[in-house]
């Protein structure tokens, strides 16, 4: 039987969702990566499931992606990964740097600047996974994942944490990722797997903190606190609600299509099609 092809994000606040899944579903390849380039991988067939930015399950959706239920990497708050460093007021940025490795959240800082500030930058540049934030002599910088939490914030005259900029803006969660299937995939028992690594990810969070924490320069409370208090790991009602929000926002720019519907992965309708 051929393995399930699976990507999932390198970064930290990914690592309880895939806690031990090989051990606990052993007929899986997994990949890991920057979000963006699991987008890519995905899109090309090269894999079964992966965990993509929510911005471009909206723009696949041509492609007949299925959001496996319940699961998703979202911020009821401040997320602490995903921050806005500028050098002059928010409503005064004219060029914008956008990390390479993000997807979603380059869209989110567009939204939250136009509808926040009124604010649209002329030019939109890429802030390279490489360089070093500091480097860039853009008006703002846009950093996610573990290097986020790095970055000095004295150097700008304004950081915003885009977590907290959306629940500011709109009252509701904001969902950066979303385990997405492939139409016809054949993900056999694989969601009870990953519910099983989420449960366990969780229950040993202070262990992935101690193990990653020295490695990214983060000391461990901050990681423990990261993991299990700035993020969530659940789609429920209110993460759905940010996300359709958060789809109609971005269409409304031109940054995803319109009018996309939320169509989920039900291993009962797979076995239908068979």
């Amino acid at each position: 039987m051929e393995p399930i092809r699976i990507g999932a994000v390198s970064y930290l606040n990914a690592k309880p969702l895939y806690y031990r899944l090989e051990e606990f579903h052993p007929g899986v390849e997994l990949k890991l990566e920057v979000p963006s380039l699991m987008a890519k991988d995905l899109a090309a067939g090269e894999l079964d499931i992966a965990l993509i930015p929510s911005v471009e399950f909206l723009r696949g959706a041509e492609l007949g992606y299925e959001i496996l239920p319940g699961f998703a990497i979202a911020a009821r708050g401040p997320v602490l990964s995903v921050k806005l460093f500028s050098r002059v007021p928010f409503d005064r940025i004219d060029r914008l740097a956008l990390d390479e490795g993000s997807r979603t959240s380059q869209a989110l800082a567009r939204i939250w600047l136009d509808e926040a500030w009124g604010c649209r930058p002329s030019a939109i540049e890429a802030l390279p996974l490489g360089m070093a934030v500091l480097e860039s002599t853009a008006d703002a910088v846009l950093v996610i994942g573990d290097r986020a939490m790095l970055v000095p914030e004295g150097p700008f005259l304004a950081v915003a944490d885009l977590g907290e900029a959306w629940r500011a803006l709109t009252g509701l969660p904001f969902v950066f990722a979303l385990w997405v299937a492939r139409r016809g995939a054949d993900l056999r028992d694989l969601p009870a797997a990953l519910e099983r690594s989420r449960a366990e990810g969780l229950a040993n969070a202070d262990a992935i903190a101690r193990e990653h924490g020295p490695r990214l320069g983060l000391d461990v409370a901050t990681c423990y606190h990261y993991l299990t208090r700035a993020l969530s790991y659940d789609l429920g009602e209110p993460e759905l609600s940010g996300l359709k929000l958060f789809a109609r926002k971005a269409a409304a720019l031109g940054l995803a299509p319109e009018g996309v519907n939320l169509a989920f992965h039900r291993p009962r309708d797979l076995a239908g099609r068979r």
